[in-house]
């Protein structure tokens, strides 16, 4: 196992505790939302059908509109560390609530669309700070190299979450599975207390006035940047048809195959082999030779081509096969820029922007699940699954259409420290 970790990545964990402890953390964290993933919609589907499902991924990607930018101004102005475990402890709270409903034998639609709502806020809050702590806890230069391993590590996470669902389902039913993923996320919580205090951006201003004036700033910043702009409103339209091909489609066509609980946690699985496959040993080989801009283009076009076939598959297995293709290109195309943009980002905007960035996905998967379920009243789950992939395919072209991405890609990672503020200092203030 030891010969399988490279020299540079045993070095870097080793000299860095507290990126030992931030991997620690999100790898609980996505183990914890990707089991998730398979016990809440399998719990909704099975006891109020699609209709159900679709009604609750829409009014959690609602809620999350609001959340993410209104939470997003605290991000800047308090120690990150505390903001996540503040943040987890409150989502494994929703959990443990979660598991006396199901404890109790009650399955009530609202009661649990509220109880996501309160995980919205926690997560909204805690999400962005997470994201872009490693920017403040480590030293630029290694930077590169440590948003490759994480990406593995949440890959690994993403595996054996659906799995340990599935089982989990399996073994001991919706209650059993909500058990663990209390532990888990209590789990997450504790070792989220270890990450190291980071310092909060001083501001002159307090109360109202100036979480006002912070939310506007980060609002305005990722507007006005021409290439920032472009690469959210691409991601944006991506989402629509991204969003529900790797989330709300899956449970969907899984039940309408007559396929077992087992099945969910499986092609799940597969997805997150992809993207374990991608994020270790895609994304670089791939760069080197490709480039950067041709990758992000190119896999971002046939990872729809990949929802294509898994839409119109009428086999389990070419099905798992689709997702995990999918995985791959999904993981090599978001490295890809992904360490750029963080660091093109100044210091003092970064969780902002990302609230951001979070805030228009999440209106797409607000948009994304609407029409799934408007589609689905009028069409087959495979076809609705294969024009998915179509849209998504063509959507991912109009990154060629945004100002300046491909010069931005070609830079060096020690040329793009505070990139936006040096091109755009007016913005930047």
């Amino acid at each position: 196992m030891r010969d399988l970790i490279s020299p540079e990545i045993r070095a870097i964990l080793t000299a860095n505790r507290p990126l030992r402890t931030v991997l620690l953390t999100d790898f609980l964290v996505v183990l914890s939302e990707l089991s998730a993933t398979v016990i809440i919609p399998w719990w909704i589907i099975n006891s109020g059908g699609a209709p159900a499902l679709a009604a609750f991924s829409a009014a959690l990607a609602i809620a999350t509109l609001f959340a993410a930018p209104a939470l997003s101004p605290f991000g800047d102005k308090i120690c990150k560390s505390k903001q996540i475990t503040w943040g987890l402890a409150c989502v494994c709270m929703v959990a443990v609530a979660q598991l006396m409903l199901s404890f109790a034998g009650v399955f009530h639609l609202g009661v649990l669309i509220a109880l996501a709502l309160a995980q919205v806020l926690a997560k909204s809050f805690a999400g962005p700070a997470r994201e872009a702590v490693l920017m403040e806890l480590l030293p630029q230069a290694d930077l590169p190299l440590a948003i490759r391993i994480r990406k593995t590590t949440q890959a690994i996470s993403g595996i054996l979450g659906p799995l340990l669902a599935g089982a989990a389902i399996s073994g001991t039913g919706i209650t059993g599975a909500l058990c663990l993923l209390c532990i888990l996320l209590l789990l997450a919580t504790l070792v989220a207390r270890s990450i190291p205090r980071t310092v909060p951006v001083k501001s002159d201003t307090k109360g109202i006035v100036a979480w006002w004036g912070d939310l506007r700033a980060g609002l305005a910043a990722k507007w006005l940047v021409p290439m920032e702009r472009g690469w959210t409103l691409v991601n944006f339209a991506v989402w629509i048809f991204q969003g529900p091909a790797v989330g709300l489609l899956i449970p969907i066509k899984v039940s309408a195959m007559a396929l077992h609980g087992n099945w969910l946690g499986i092609c799940l699985g597969a997805l997150s082999v992809g993207v374990l496959m991608g994020s270790a040993f895609g994304s670089q080989p791939l760069v080197d030779l490709f480039g950067r801009y041709r990758v992000r283009v190119g896999l971002g076009f046939l990872e729809g081509i990949a929802f294509v076939v898994v839409g119109l598959a009428s086999s389990p297995y070419v099905m798992v096969g689709g997702l995990v293709i999918a995985g791959f290109c999904n993981a090599s195309m978001g490295l890809v820029g992904a360490t750029h943009r963080a660091l093109a980002i100044p210091k003092s905007y970064r969780v902002r922007m990302h609230a951001a960035t979070s805030m228009t996905t999440q209106v797409a998967g607000a948009i994304g699940p609407a029409l799934v379920g408007f589609a689905l009243v009028h069409m087959s789950v495979a076809f609705v699954y294969a024009l998915w992939g179509v849209l998504m395919a063509i959507c991912v072209l109009g990154f060629l259409l945004v100002p300046r991405m491909k010069e931005f890609l070609t830079l060096r990672h020690d040329q793009i420290a505070d990139w936006y503020q040096h091109q755009y200092p007016a913005i930047f203030k």
